[in-house]
């Protein structure tokens, strides 16, 4: 009878304890389903995003010609930067604190800087270590040395086979694209197979050519930039700024543009692509010449290009350009020397200082009293874009003052104010997706601050009046943007009709550099607004035109408007 007794003891104990279980998991699974699900990085997105500051190593035969495009008048005997040293290249890249170099291993011209059997236009047909040298396995070298991360730049065009810029790869002759394609996809093949591994690959302007199992083979632990399978942003221009806010989340069916940029981030896109801000030493030339060097920027520039990308929550692309010994000029390191340094003066020792914390308010004790001028939030953007607005109080003479707010946090936000003694600092989101993690929360003071200028940065300026139209009926217009489009960027057209009630279809856009049409997706129709979405590089002779047809149910006249996407 106790055998019996114990047992159903036993059974009631296993029974109850089951139950609350049941209870428990039930519980948590209803807590589970308030959970929005957010897009959220990749371990390799997160890597990336976690360098912060990435050099841009641009180098070309364009180089030796003072220009921003090879135009293949340099003859490759002219080529030999016989002082050359991937080493001096690291060690700059670490006078400022950058973790990873991007190298452009071919550019527009199709000049290739590695050892490659596809072209008779590359280092090995120059002068330059008797034709053995391999300016990509010696920087490749030289990053593991240094504990760098390398990055590589194939451009998809080539001028050698009619695939200029614009082109994403496609051939002016369609009887070469299918020659062509197989010279690009060994050449990047080469590029990723050879060179130990790469945390970012770069097509800049798209890429058309399918190239996707070599991506799957070689680039799995890498960063797309552009391109059917982008996985990083490019800003809409290249000035080294942000708009605020910064959201690193887009829609997918943006992203597979492959030309996608901050205009259309949006905190509740289905995937995470991260910003790289990127911009020139000098201003605005990525490759060295004796003019380029004059436009050698300031530290307040770079300085203002910090706060404005790594302080928007985005990672920082800043170019380095040598000349034609091979070397970055003294002048440029000096610079990137001051860069590091005034970033660590201000930054590297926080007054006071938090980290993991949970919740929608979050109280940061300061050892006393003190003054300061910065707070630098960090969300813990693994967990996606929780934080949707906040404010930053602090506590004087016993009351709460609002310092700052914003939107956006993601991996870094800098928050800058008049400086103020305090006691303590009150972080409070006012809008959140689940709960706010906070991955550190810190104050500074920097003296002799000076803030960095504001220009009203605002996507979608007003629009100028370009020309008139008087069309019939499924008419082309043409419109002359020559001069108009000096730099990449994004801008518009709009097509207003006379009478407001007219309804107009346009279709068939064209975007011709030089008399080439460049890509579709360089443009896309929205109503009466034609996009424009240059991403070819800067500073060239281009010759721009846009060709559309317009279609109306009766004669139509109107206006035509331009205007940039984003005015600094």
């Amino acid at each position: 009878m106790t055998k019996i007794k114990t047992k159903l003891l036993s059974f009631s104990m296993f029974f109850y304890v089951g139950l609350i279980l049941l209870i428990l998991m039930s519980s948590n699974t209803c807590k589970n389903q308030n959970i929005v699900k957010l897009a959220t990085p990749s371990k390799i997105q997160y890597k990336w995003h976690e360098q912060e500051r990435i050099m841009f190593l641009c180098l070309d035969p364009c180089t030796w010609q003072g220009r921003e495009y090879d135009n293949h008048s340099t003859s490759l005997d002219k080529i030999n930067p016989k002082s050359l040293d991937t080493d001096q290249w690291c060690e700059t890249a670490q006078l400022w604190g950058a973790k990873e170099i991007l190298f452009v291993a071919k550019h527009t011209g199709g000049f290739c800087w590695w050892q490659t059997e596809t072209t008779d236009y590359g280092i090995k047909d120059t002068p330059y270590k008797n034709g053995k040298g391999d300016v990509l396995k010696e920087l490749s070298e030289s990053c593991k040395k240094f504990g760098l991360n390398l990055g590589v730049y194939v451009y998809p065009g080539d001028e050698t086979w009619g695939a200029g810029i614009g082109s994403g790869g496609q051939t002016k002759d369609p009887s070469k694209q299918e020659a062509y394609n197989e010279v690009f996809r060994t050449q990047l093949e080469e590029t990723l197979a050879n060179y130990g591994e790469v945390i970012e690959v770069w097509f800049d302007g798209s890429c058309v050519i399918d190239i996707s199992d070599i991506l799957e083979k070689y680039a799995k632990n890498s960063v797309i930039f552009q391109g059917s399978h982008a996985t990083l942003r490019w800003p809409g221009t290249e000035l080294g700024k942000l708009f605020y806010p910064v959201w690193n989340t887009v829609e997918n069916e943006d992203l597979s543009t492959g030309v996608s940029t901050q205009v259309h981030g949006d905190p509740n896109g289905d995937v995470w692509a991260p910003l790289e801000t990127n911009t020139t030493l000098y201003d605005h030339y990525w490759f060295w010449s004796p003019k380029g060097e004059k436009k050698r920027k300031s530290l307040e520039q770079l300085m203002e290009n910090y706060y404005k990308s790594v302080g928007y929550g985005s990672v920082f692309l800043l170019n380095s350009t040598p000349d034609t010994s091979g070397l970055i000029p003294e002048a440029d390191q000096q610079l990137y020397k001051a860069f590091g340094e005034e970033i660590d003066r201000r930054f590297k020792t926080s007054v006071a200082s938090m980290k993991n914390l949970k919740g929608k308010t979050v109280t940061l004790n300061l050892p006393e009293s003190k003054k300061i001028n910065h707070v630098v939030t960090m969300e813990d953007y693994r967990l996606g874009h929780r934080i949707r607005e906040y404010k930053i109080e602090g506590l004087v003479d016993g009351n709460w003052k609002e310092l700052c707010k914003g939107q956006s946090v993601g991996r870094k936000k800098i928050d800058y104010f008049d400086e103020i003694e305090i006691s303590k600092i009150r972080l409070t989101i006012t809008k959140s997706v689940n709960e706010p993690v906070i991955r550190k929360l810190s104050a500074y003071y920097v003296e002799d601050f000076i803030a960095p200028q504001q220009h009203g940065i605002s996507p979608w300026s007003n629009c100028q009046d370009i020309g008139t139209y008087n069309t019939q009926e499924n008419s082309i217009i043409e419109v002359d943007l020559t001069g108009r489009i000096k730099m990449p960027g994004q801008f518009l057209v709009k097509v207003e009709p006379e009478n407001t009630d007219t309804k107009i279809k346009i279709s068939n856009v064209e975007l011709i550099y030089d008399g080439r049409v460049v890509l579709d997706n360089f443009t896309s129709v929205k109503g009466n607004e034609i996009n424009i979405n240059r991403t070819a590089q800067v500073i060239d002779e281009s010759k721009i035109k846009l060709r559309f047809n317009v279609k109306s149910k009766t004669v139509c006249k109107g206006k035509i408007q331009f205007k940039p996407a984003l005015i600094y």
